[in-house]
């Protein structure tokens, strides 16, 4: 029909061709299902309508019984002995050990203290050879471990057995430098020595107490032909002298920066005397007032490195060892050897009784037997009224006896001669200007 109320041409013949849309179904509940006929029934023995499934017939099944319980597994324990069981524990370790050995080995265990120790070293020991690095060692290693060995200490030389006291010493005072810190090299050090017979004290620092070594080291360096710290030239021969003029000349005080000057000195020193021959023993070393020969010198410098050593030990509360007995044995030697022209000289100055029998150069005279007991011990006699007399046993008028390293103490000047008097006997005058000649040996 279009707009104005008239049907449109063959819209008839359009209406009469459309499909046919079918109505909305109708739900289950609008159903009256008891009026709806069911089919009948086929029966009996009929054969079933077309189109119907046929019923099929299930085999009865059997309903299988629950397996038994399996019995459980139980591993029988060989009774192996003891001896059998420890040569095991290797095999255990390493998880090689068949069941009955293991549970074996596992039993045993438990009631065997020391098996079950070697068993957890040995189970540690397995734990590191199953590593996930390289046991391959670095290339590189070698020669890190000899770089850092020089670094702390320069190649060995053949020193000569009258050197070895001095390399051993400086060694061990520079392994104690070596392991203070940078406060530390400014420790208060208090330096002592006598003087005619009465006390005598000095205070310094670590650094100082170095630069103090490193300047009287410089005598023997002179009579080396090597550098002289002070510079050569005009300087002083005395020690204390030379050890002023040190400390005088430096604006600020001694620092750790003193350690390697003096390392390099004592270093060169021992070269220079390893490598220049026999006669290089004998050479003259001049202290101002007296003179010692090269090998006598190094072993006064070995001394006096020693006590200094125990000095900057005692001020930063390092422990600090004597020498070895050979080279104590030898610094007491020295000593003993100088003690004749000590008491001399003390006599000279009025400070010791006078001479009672002077003899010829080379005879024996009278003289006190030094007995040093202990580290580095031996016996000596002392001549008393000449010191070109010969101390004899047969001719000592008393006898004195001291330890070791107490007696270095006295000639270093750290302790006085009343206290250092251990056991006495014979000429008590003697035997007093003995020790005040010791520790008269000491200076700055």
């Amino acid at each position: 029909m279009s707009g104005d109320g008239r049907e449109s041409e063959g819209g008839e013949e359009e209406v009469r061709g459309a499909r046919r849309i079918p109505g909305p179904r109708g739900a289950a509940d609008d159903l009256d299902l008891e009026s709806v006929p069911l089919p009948p029934l086929p029966p009996p023995g009929s054969a079933a309508p077309a189109g119907s499934v046929p019923e099929q017939s299930l085999p009865e099944q059997s309903v299988p019984e629950p397996p038994e319980a399996p019995e459980a597994l139980m591993t029988s324990v060989p009774d192996l002995p003891h001896r059998v069981l420890k040569a095991l524990l290797g095999a255990w370790a390493l998880s090689a050990c068949s069941a009955e050995e293991t549970a074996a080995v596992e039993e045993h265990l438990t009631s065997c203290a020391p098996c079950a120790d070697e068993a957890l070293r040995l189970r540690d020991a397995v734990g590191l050879l199953h590593t996930d690095g390289s046991l391959d060692l670095d290339p590189t290693l070698r020669s890190r471990v000899m770089d850092g060995c020089l670094g702390r200490r320069p190649a060995r030389i053949p020193v000569p057995e009258w050197a070895a006291p001095y390399d051993a010493e400086t060694a061990r005072l520079d392994a104690l430098l070596r392991d203070i810190g940078d406060s530390e090299w400014h420790a208060p050090v208090r330096l002592q020595w006598f003087e005619e017979e009465r006390e005598v004290s000095r205070r310094t620092t670590v650094a100082g107490v170095i630069g103090h070594l490193m300047a009287v080291d410089g005598l023997l360096s002179a009579a080396l032909g090597l550098d002289d710290p002070l510079g050569g030239g005009e300087a002083p021969l005395d020690p204390t002298e030379r050890t002023e003029r040190y400390w005088s000349s430096t604006h600020r005080p001694p620092t750790r920066a003193v350690r390697e000057p003096w390392r390099a000195q004592s270093h060169e020193l021992i070269r220079t005397a390893s490598f220049a021959g026999r006669n290089v023993a004998e050479a003259s070393v001049s202290y101002g007032a007296f003179a010692l020969p090269l090998q006598d010198a190094l072993l006064d410098r070995a001394f006096e490195c020693w006590v200094h050593g125990g000095d900057i030990a005692d001020a930063v509360d390092y422990p600090y060892e004597a020498p070895s007995a050979a080279h104590l044995h030898r610094m007491i030697d020295l000593a003993a050897r100088l003690l004749p022209a000590a008491v001399a000289g003390r006599r000279r100055s009025g400070l010791a009784g006078p001479a009672k029998d002077l003899v010829t150069a080379g005879a024996p005279g009278r003289s006190v037997h030094l007995e040093i007991e202990g580290h580095g011990g031996g016996d000596w006699y002392i001549a008393l009224d000449s010191p070109a007399a010969v101390g004899s046993p047969e001719r000592a008028v008393a006898q004195v006896a001291l330890d070791g390293v107490e007696f270095c103490r006295l000639a270093a000047g750290h302790i006085s001669p009343v206290e250092a008097a251990a056991g006495q006997e014979g000429d008590r005058e003697a035997i007093r200007d003995v020790l005040f000649a010791a520790a008269s040996l000491s200076r700055l």
